[in-house]
């Protein structure tokens, strides 16, 4: 009988899952239909494995899972679990940002749409090599936690999207280091997140390290993990110093820190 084990069977907004399967004999692959994506398990020990995640503003109630299991004689078998997604409450968080940040001009106007056409077409494409082997970890040394996950956002009396990553306390000029292992896809201001990078994790897992004083590492750029990637700062739209560390996991805004607790391989 199949049977497929989730880190968590009622999965909050915002959170990552990791699925898991016993690697039982004559199986050769798993695939999980999740957010649209053909997403492979991959093979760890006596399991297979893989990760998804729940989006901020995903439809509370029971969600599909497709698993497709294929074997070496060539069969194939698919099982369809639910999944419940819980609604979580988010507070409200007020800030005071440069109001050129909030009410845009028309050229940064067109340069934020530019940039955020750019960033979800990053976020679009799925890479199907796998660069990390062994769990995430938090790219400011020593940081146990971050604030301001899921915040719905009001800037100068304005409201404005969630809060899509995690803020770590980080002083100006501390090193930033790679959550895990992946290559460079975007090095470059931004005029919201300013110096920013981005990871290509593979498998539709990517990591964000925004607002950085110093970008240390360039496009095609494969970083190991711990490697630095800059140095933190206070650029783009913040109130102060700080690292905003942001995870899409097949275009889902999850909690960084949830990828964390998972100790996902």
């Amino acid at each position: 009988m199949l049977s497929l084990l989730l880190s968590a069977w009622v999965a909050g907004q915002g959170q990552a899952l990791q699925m898991s399967y016993p690697a039982e004999p004559g199986l050769t692959g798993v695939t999980v239909r999740w957010s649209g994506h053909e997403v492979p398990f991959v093979r760890h020990g006596d399991r297979f494995v893989a990760i998804v995640g729940v989006d901020l503003d995903s439809r509370p109630g029971d969600h599909a899972v497709d698993v497709t299991f294929a074997y070496e004689d060539g069969r194939k078998r698919t099982v369809r679990e639910p999944v419940n997604v819980r609604a979580e409450q988010y507070p409200t968080t007020e800030l005071q940002v440069e109001e050129r940040f909030v009410e845009l001009s028309p050229e940064d106007q067109a340069r934020a749409e530019r940039e955020a056409a750019e960033t979800n077409a990053i976020y679009d494409t799925f890479t199907p090599e796998r660069y990390w082997t062994a769990g995430f970890q938090v790219p400011v040394s020593g940081a146990k936690d971050g604030r301001n996950f899921g915040h719905r956002r009001v800037f100068n009396g304005q409201p404005r999207s969630p809060h899509s990553g995690a803020d770590l306390r980080a002083a100006t000029g501390t090193p930033i280091l790679a959550a895990n292992r992946g290559r460079v896809v975007l090095a470059k201001d931004l005029f919201f997140s300013g110096n920013a990078v981005y990871l290509d994790h593979g498998h539709g897992l990517y990591t964000t390290y925004l607002h950085l004083s110093r970008i240390d590492v360039a496009v095609g750029d494969v970083v190991e993990q711990g490697q630095q990637i800059g140095l933190a700062g206070a650029t783009g739209r913040v109130t102060g110093p700080h690292l905003h560390w942001g995870v899409r996991l097949l275009d889902a805004r999850v909690d960084p820190f949830s990828l964390i607790r998972l100790g996902a391989p």
